[in-house]
């Protein structure tokens, strides 16, 4: 088991702000509500679940938390079919196997002895869960909970709920130390109330223009502010296009690259034009804003509200 001196490694993040100052540390800029959303949930001990559209940064404040308290991420990716074994734990049966072969090549004739010894702590393959459990302190990020079947909700609940789970060759195992536990959603179904009562919950907008701006010049260093300017602008109108995957900031920032790569010192039509498809992943997508013009002259920026992360 991992073990680090320090019990509690949020202790030193008294507020907020303090909080938000660290993220910003580690280029991510969160506004005010997502800054206390985090903060309440470290200092609660309480889950956080965050929905929002993809690409707004729900995954990467995970990552910026672990990065803040100098603990490793542990991540469970949610898929559909995804059940407890592949969550929690396995037996190496294979390991297992040959540790019988060699028992019997040595002679070793004890039945009820060899069935305890393959049951061993050191045959167990620990899954994302099992492996949070055990490290400390660490953080758990559990993405995309809503891509996963009901079943599996609620047994996350139960694991959630007290932070043991049950071995039945080897017991109960519980955290000293519980992981800082973030869950995502995009929202492709609704999670159920009993989850979501659970944690601290939070919905992350798409940033606003400001914020989106800075974002882009933190993490890209290169980009100019004319062009971070222009392509948060433009991001930014079309989210409010029918668009049937509006871009994320995660697309802005490929969208920025890929134009940087070229050369881009601003934002033209010809080269937005060719870029597309690192800002929108769809075919109908990049069709209506070609049909309609919505990369074309009169790139002006919008202003909005809403949370971010670099």
């Amino acid at each position: 088991m991992s073990q680090r001196t320090n019990p509690d490694p949020a202790a030193g993040i008294d507020s907020p702000a303090k909080l938000a100052t660290l993220l910003e540390e580690h280029d991510y800029l969160a506004d005010e509500g997502l800054a206390t959303a985090a903060f309440l949930a470290l200092r609660m001990g309480r889950p956080l679940f965050l929905e929002g559209e993809a690409g707004v940064g729900k995954t990467e404040l995970a990552k910026a938390l672990a990065a803040i308290l100098d603990a490793p991420l542990i991540r469970l990716q949610c898929y559909e079919g995804l059940d407890a074994a592949q969550a929690l734990y396995d037996w190496d049966f294979a390991r297992q196997l040959l540790h019988l072969k060699a028992a019997e090549a040595a002679g070793v004739t004890d039945v009820q002895a060899l069935e305890g010894e393959i049951y061993d702590r050191r045959f167990l393959v620990a899954r994302p869960l099992l492996r949070a459990l055990e490290t400390r302190p660490c953080v758990l990020l559990v993405d995309e909970i809503d891509r996963a079947d009901d079943e599996f909700e609620a047994f996350l609940l139960e694991v959630l709920s007290d932070f043991t789970i049950s071995v039945p060759e080897l017991g109960t195992i519980r955290a000293q130390t519980p992981p800082v536990v973030v869950l995502t959603s995009n929202r492709t179904r609704e999670v159920h109330e009993a989850l979501k009562r659970r944690c601290l919950y939070h919905w992350i907008e798409h940033p606003s223009f400001e914020r989106e701006v800075a974002i882009l010049l933190r993490r890209l260093p290169a980009c100019t502010e004319e062009l971070a300017a222009e392509v948060a602008g433009a991001a930014g109108r079309l989210r409010e296009a029918d668009l049937v995957k509006p871009p994320g900031v995660a697309e802005t920032l490929d969208w920025a690259e890929a134009l940087l790569t070229l050369g881009a010192a601003r934002l033209d039509p010809g080269l937005a034009a060719v870029t597309l498809g690192a800002l929108l992943k769809y075919r109908e997508d990049q069709e209506t804003v070609r049909r309609g013009g919505l990369l074309g002259d009169g790139l002006a920026a919008r202003t909005g509200g809403g949370g971010g992360r670099a």
